[in-house]
């Protein structure tokens, strides 16, 4: 049965086979394959961008970075006063040296926690996502939930509840301002 023309049945919109679109006049044999070889890329990174794995790395990567640099820039306010540190008989360059080396090892710590944060909540939610095939406020509140609880289970059960109910109004909260349409 061969497919009726659009021309034939003008309320009926066209059904074309995968690669046979219909391009522009004009357009070369090689466009099409360069157009086509873009529509592939294109597909196969959006399935990257949505993998877990990925997601997990890429919050923790951000988490580390942004841990890093709220650890600097707290550092940059706790050096106000040199004149009022116990290290004055030190040369200028050894004061620096030192602070240096402080503020390294506060970025370093702050990052690894924030980097353990992003990752585990964007595990979770990427696994919880999976589960259900949905993506709503629900994923952010179960997984801000989960994430809270996993991070203060070492301080005990009830820290660990009080810590997910925490985290998962934090992240309903976060989620439900981002998902807001904009106002007008």
């Amino acid at each position: 049965m061969a497919l009726p023309l659009p021309t034939t049945m003008p309320l009926l919109a066209p059904i074309y086979l995968p690669g046979q679109e219909p391009l522009p006049a004009g357009t070369s044999d090689w466009e099409r394959e360069e157009m086509q070889t873009a529509l592939r890329y294109q597909k196969y990174i959006g399935m990257a961008m949505e993998s877990c794995p990925l997601k997990v790395t890429m919050a923790g990567g951000a988490g580390f970075a942004l841990g890093g640099f709220f650890a600097m820039m707290s550092a940059t306010f706790a050096y106000e006063d040199p004149l009022s540190r116990a290290s004055s008989n030190m040369s200028t360059r050894a004061q620096t040296v030192q602070v240096f080396k402080e503020m390294g090892r506060n970025m370093w710590s702050s990052g690894k926690g924030f980097a353990k944060v992003g990752a585990i909540y964007s595990g979770v939610e990427c696994c919880i996502e999976g589960y259900r095939a949905k993506n709503d406020i629900t994923n952010a509140v179960s997984a801000g939930f989960f994430s809270g609880a996993i991070l203060a289970r070492n301080a005990g059960i009830k820290a660990a509840l009080g810590g997910g109910v925490a985290f998962a109004v934090f992240s309903g909260a976060i989620d439900w301002f981002m998902r807001k349409p904009p106002a007008e």
